[in-house]
């Protein structure tokens, strides 16, 4: 049975907020009890990068996958197989098998976040929708992370770490269940077909780099993951110095996860035009929260700032999402979504990386101002966009949007 374009967006939408707060539980339950067993900033910089950080190295390969093969299936099989990996960590009980598990399961997702972006211009009907459908899928994220850390705070401390993992696998056949109902057209061409002008795994990058908005993008969220993936690796320790414990810590993330949702679901109302600046605008709260956080007095104010992080997050990301899709074809698209979270990866590998020692040197709180000095050397880069001129916004077809960087002329925006 044929179903409308919008309607499939909508199962895509609910099967992510399924999976994703149970993987938002269960990576909340595996970070805290590496940091509870272990009480290593290592130990914690490992397992954040091992799981957050793999795209860096594999995301090539995985965005060949959307390109390569039918989209829809290539989704499938990444559900499929983690939930295995989930299955199997509900089983062991030692940290660095947990964490070793948590990255097979980190590296099966991956094909998955990059073929279901690139899909998005082709399910929906009008070019116009675009922005309401990275909204609607955002909004299911973003609800999975504020629902999902305080569920697996309370699993954690009722039943268990292993309860939680075996639950986020289950969520998994259940979003692999969601997606086989959804029957409509996930890319432009036939699956395989070859494009001579975007051919080999480096396609993406290779399109990244010629491109000059996207290009812009990539340093300047390079630049950002840097400094926030440092305040990830505080955000255990920040809780235990508040005494908040576990509960305090899936509160964090839930805060966050809550702002964003809330962003996301204002991003329905972007347009081509209006995208570059709800991106600046996004920046510039990212900033003044990653800071708020660093000088907070007491945990409340760390929740509120937390919150308000998100909504400047969700609005980024909405933006992101129909910025690059807009101006990418679709040929390529999986390969150019993945090649950009590879560059994002590369930058979290290194936060992860400085994190432990400077996280020993100078406490969770300076860790996060540190962060807050990096934030806003990100937007000091995404302030050009605010000069991108719109000259023609069509439907996103194999030919990218023309849009270019225009100089202000007496003050005014070029449009």
């Amino acid at each position: 049975m044929s179903r409308s374009p919008r309607s499939n967006v909508r199962r895509l939408a609910f099967g992510r907020l399924i999976s994703v707060t149970g993987g938002a539980a269960a990576f909340t339950a595996l970070n805290f009890l590496v940091w509870d067993r272990t009480h290593s900033p290592w130990m914690q910089s490992l397992s954040l990068l091992l799981t957050f950080g793999v795209a860096g190295v594999l995301g090539p390969f995985a965005g060949a996958l959307g390109d390569r093969f039918d989209r829809r299936r290539v989704m499938i099989v990444s559900e499929a197989v983690s939930a295995v990996f989930f299955t199997a960590m509900a089983l062991v009980d030692r940290p660095i098998w947990l964490i070793l598990l948590a990255f097979g399961s980190a590296i099966a997702e991956l094909p998955f976040f990059s073929a279901s972006r690139a899909a998005i211009p082709n399910l929906v009907e009008h070019e116009d929708d675009i922005a309401w459908a990275n909204s609607l899928i955002t909004l299911g994220v973003h609800s999975g992370i504020a629902l999902g850390p305080v569920i697996g705070g309370v699993l954690l401390a009722a039943v268990g770490a292993s309860w939680v993992f075996a639950i986020n696998a289950a969520t998994f056949v259940v979003s692999l269940l969601v997606t086989l109902t959804v029957h409509g057209r996930f890319q432009e061409t036939a699956a395989g077909e070859r494009h001579e002008e975007h051919r080999g795994l480096g396609a993406g990058l290779v399109y990244l780099w010629r491109e000059p908005v996207l290009l812009r993008l990539s340093i300047a969220w390079f630049v950002f993951v840097v400094g926030m993936g440092m305040g990830m690796v505080a955000d255990a320790p920040l809780a235990e110095a508040f005494r908040s414990g576990e509960l305090g810590y899936g509160l964090m993330i839930a805060a966050w996860g809550l702002g964003s949702t809330l962003g996301a679901g204002a991003g329905r109302w972007m347009t081509a035009r209006t995208e570059p600046r709800c991106m600046v605008a996004g920046a510039v709260g990212l900033t003044v929260t990653t800071l708020a956080v660093g000088f907070a007095p007491v945990f409340w104010f760390v929740l509120a700032s937390l919150l308000v992080m998100g909504v400047s997050d969700g609005l980024t990301i909405v933006s992101e999402n129909g910025m690059m899709q807009r101006r990418t074809p679709d040929a390529v698209r999986s390969r150019t979504m993945a090649a950009f979270e590879a560059v994002l990866s590369f930058g979290m590998a290194l936060a992860f990386i400085l994190a432990g020692p400077v996280l020993n040197l100078v406490g969770p709180r300076s860790v996060y101002r540190l962060g807050g000095i990096g934030v806003a050397g990100a937007l000091v880069i995404l302030l050009p966009l605010l000069r991108l001129r719109v000259d023609e916004v069509g439907p996103a077809t194999d030919r990218p949007t023309d849009m270019t960087l225009e100089p202000a002329v007496d003050g005014a925006m070029v449009e």
